[in-house]
């Protein structure tokens, strides 16, 4: 694996997406939106940097089947939703790829009911979009390849290494076995990133 973000470098940009935020939102209510399942690191660390009254709800997307790394069909769940009637959310998902799913989650909120949506993500594929809409707050851009790590998997492993890597194509084909997290770990090579600015919608 590559390393392509640290844990320092994922606190700093956490740390400037509540900020963010922070100064949009105020003090007021706000209702946080994790999709699930890769955003749920995401998801728990953005919470801890917020203040205000918040509360909390998930839904679950997928559009990767077992050992892919290209999106396929997308399948949503909404019913783990709280109430959204007249209230301001704000969407978290882990990465913006193609967008596809960001906007599909976008329109059922608002058909939910709620009175506005803004997006939040930590990475973002500039060179994958194909939806023509841009996420309110982006932490990083990062290039087109696959990634693993803080709440992002591949076939249900890696979530739990604390930095992002770029997973190798031996790796990604399942022709090399899984080491431990640690063992990864101790394995990355690092990549120079630089935080992305959003541009909102």
């Amino acid at each position: 694996m590559k390393r392509l973000l640290s844990r320092e470098e994922i606190a700093s940009g956490i740390n400037r997406l509540a900020a963010e935020v922070q100064r949009d939102c105020g003090g007021k209510p706000l209702t946080v939106i994790g999709v699930l399942t890769g955003s749920i690191v995401l998801v728990a660390d953005l919470l801890r940097r917020l203040e205000g009254p918040i509360e909390v709800g998930m839904v679950w997307a997928s559009s990767y089947r077992g050992a892919a790394t290209r999106p396929g069909r997308l399948d949503l769940r909404l019913d783990l939703l709280p109430d959204l009637t007249g209230r301001d959310v704000l969407l978290v998902d882990d990465i913006f790829d193609t967008g596809r799913t960001l906007e599909a989650l976008v329109a059922s909120l608002h058909e939910h009911g709620a009175a506005s949506v803004r997006t939040l993500v930590l990475l973002r594929k500039p060179d994958r979009v194909e939806v023509d809409m841009n996420p309110d707050y982006v932490g990083f851009d990062i290039p087109d390849a696959f990634v693993v790590g803080y709440g992002l998997d591949h076939d249900g492993a890696w979530r739990n290494l604390p930095e992002i890597c770029i997973l190798d194509p031996t790796d990604a084909d399942g022709s090399a076995g899984r080491p431990s997290a640690a063992q990864a770990t101790d394995s990355i090579k690092s990549l120079p990133i630089s935080p992305a600015n959003a541009q909102p919608r």
